[in-house]
This record gives C-alpha cells, structure tokens and sequence, in this order.
C-alpha cells in the first residue's frame, strides 16, 4: 500500500487537529469570522477535515464542482481567499508539517482558487 501523506501524520485524528487549529485563527480573524457567524462549526470540522484528507492522499471526498457550489453564494474574495491560505500555513506549521508536504498542501488549495473566489474586485 502506498505511503501517503494522509497516513505519515495520523489520518483523521491529526487532520481533525489541524482543521481545528486552522478554524481557531479564522474565528479570530477579523475578515474572516463573519463568514461563520451563523454556521455549525462542528459539522464544518468534520468536512472540512474530510477535505483536507482527501488533499493528503487520503479517501476521496469534495469534486471541484461541489466546492463551486458550496461556496457560490458566499462572495469570496481573493484578498479572503489569500488570508484562509494564510492562516491554514500557519496552522501547517504549528503542526509541524514538513515544508514540502505543507507546500504540497497548499499547491493544491490554491489550484482550487477560481472554484472558491467569486467576488471579483470592483
């Protein structure tokens, strides 16, 4: 069976830490935590950790297409989008993700970028 990123750092526990630690620096966030005023975050960790697996090799989970959908109405931003990508680094680092495999981690949301921002700056 092949090694996966996934596997290296624990599977879910670990990327359960993770997601977590990621959504305590955006619930602090200023431009970010109206975004989540109103939303279960309980349900929102257990998805997003199932993304985030699925990003590190491990079971499949969101298509692109859904992610349009899932966030089609919220109106983000790219200056957003660049401060989730930052604190979700910072939240890498914290866990002390080899730099690569953070860089992998990261490649692949920003790929994602035009399924997620959809405001365009005036």
């Amino acid at each position: 069976m092949k090694d996966t990123m996934f596997q290296r750092y624990g599977g879910l526990p670990l990327v359960t830490e993770l997601v977590m630690a990621f959504y305590d620096r955006v619930l602090a966030s200023e431009r970010l935590a109206p975004y989540f005023a109103a939303v279960d975050m309980r349900r929102l960790v257990e998805h997003q950790a199932k993304f985030v697996s699925s990003v590190m090799g491990g079971p499949a989970s969101y298509s692109n297409a859904e992610l349009r959908d899932i966030h089609a109405h919220l109106e983000i931003d790219g200056r957003t989008f660049d401060e989730m990508i930052r604190l979700f680094e910072e939240s890498l680092v914290e866990l002390r993700f080899a730099p690569e495999d953070r860089e992998e981690i990261l490649a692949d949301f920003r790929a994602r970028r035009a399924y997620i921002v959809t405001q365009v700056p005036a």
